[in-house]
């Protein structure tokens, strides 16, 4: 889990870089960018692996980044930025807490897990507070970043994009803001009892959970720290209430399907999604390449066979038929006597010169 702490760390927010550096502005990144916001939502939902589940919302959260860019003002590039800079944190504490989970326990599958806040009370809050923040709840980091975005995409009339932004956004709160925290250490008891992790794995979490809650907090110590001055508040009461809305009526969606047995519940199972090339298409086109090959190769085998059987046949049938003085076969023998015979008469006829 360390690996995957520092690659979700920096690996995707060395493309941010280099799209923020290299294309801002391009519009087309905007409708790609609120793609990537939108598709892992529906994958995440039935996944079951939670370290999988992350993955889904790194992907969804670079989407928002990419909006931005491709946005290009000073708001959606100070907002792309910011929400790379936070990201770093809430979802590495994110990772270190699933990371904290797996240790312990041996087991990262939401349908294996349950009932762990009794034994692992410190890693529970420490979670919690990384799905507020990448559910952007106000007073936390994803909120001071997310809504900069947001609101960029309707000052230069992005409508449909902003719609897609808010619908991703109920999606995260869903898959990363109340499904890791709610399969890991509440729903059903699994019976695991295991305890927290070590002190150094708790201090690197309450170190990320007290940048997460800092930043969101005191805003302006990351805004200054920007390319641009754009003045911008995000504790505007019309950001607040709309975010609070969302997160509220979400949550309310959660509670009710679960109540009704409509959410996807945590099977043993393996979502595919591009992983499906190569686990069934892949396998199934090199077996049928192969089976086509196969027969090609015995019906040219066959019938090379077949034209070389009749050519011998030919030649044999020819050397029958060939009933010359040259053509009869001689012993050796009687070969070696004649070779002696007219080496005789070479040397007798030498002689006589």
């Amino acid at each position: 889990m360390t690996g995957t702490v520092f690659l979700s760390a920096f690996t995707t927010k060395v493309a941010v870089y280099a799209l923020a550096r290299g294309y801002p502005g391009t519009e087309l990144l905007v409708y790609i960018g609120a793609a990537m916001t939108c598709f892992p939502i529906f994958f995440a939902v039935i996944e079951n692996d939670l370290r999988r589940v992350l993955a889904y919302s790194l992907i969804n959260q670079v989407g928002f980044m990419v909006v931005g860019i491709g946005i290009g003002t000073a708001l959606a590039i100070n907002g792309a930025i910011a929400h790379a800079f936070n990201d770093v944190i809430f979802k590495g504490l994110l990772f270190m807490s699933m990371g904290a989970v797996l240790q312990m326990t041996g087991r990262i599958n939401g349908s294996d897990l349950g009932g762990l806040y009794k034994t692992m009370p410190k890693t529970t809050i420490l979670c919690i507070v990384g799905a507020a923040s990448i559910s952007a709840f106000p007073l936390f980091s994803g909120f001071v970043s997310k809504s900069m975005v947001m609101s960029a995409a309707l000052e230069n009339g992005y409508d449909w994009i902003w719609l897609m932004l808010l619908f991703a956004s109920a999606g995260v709160f869903h898959h990363a803001g109340i499904k890791i925290p709610y399969f890991a250490f509440f729903a059903h008891d699994s019976g695991i009892r295991a305890s927290d992790p070590p002190k150094n794995m708790l201090i690197a979490m309450f170190i990320a959970a007290c940048l997460c809650i800092g930043i969101g907090v005191y805003p302006s110590a990351l805004y200054s720290l920007l390319p641009y001055d754009t003045g911008y508040n995000p504790y505007d009461a019309t950001h607040v209430l709309a975010q609070t809305q969302l997160l509220f009526f979400s949550a309310l969606a959660f509670v009710w399907l679960n109540l009704k047995g409509l959410y996807p519940p945590e099977l043993r199972s393996v979502v595919l999604d591009a992983d499906w090339l190569y686990r069934r298409m892949f396998p199934t086109v090199i077996q049928k390449v192969g089976k086509v090959i196969y027969k090609m190769d015995n019906t040219i085998r066959r019938a090379f066979i077949t034209r070389l059987d009749k050519r011998l046949d030919n030649l044999a049938q020819r050397h029958e038929r060939l009933s010359g003085l040259l053509s009869r076969n001689y012993p050796v023998g009687s070969m070696v006597m004649w070779v002696a015979v007219i080496l005789a008469t070479y040397l007798f006829l030498s002689f006589l010169r």
